[in-house]
């Protein structure tokens, strides 16, 4: 079994996890609705992508 011969430092840890932080999420404002979304994602609020209709708006039923 492997074991290390010396402690590894707290500057030596963290360079070693230096690429693990949480980037940034890229939102956009959409052009059709004016809208915040995220990039390359359905925009929820008109069901739209890339200029085609993927889902469609549900119309409020009274029962």
């Amino acid at each position: 079994m492997a074991v290390p011969k010396r402690k590894t430092s707290k500057s030596k840890r963290n360079m070693r996890r230096s690429h693990n932080s949480i980037g940034d999420v890229n939102i956009i404002i959409d052009k059709e609705s004016g809208e915040p979304r995220i990039s390359h994602r359905i925009d929820i609020s008109t069901g739209v992508y890339k200029g085609r209709q993927i889902l469609k708006k549900k119309s409020k039923s009274t029962n």
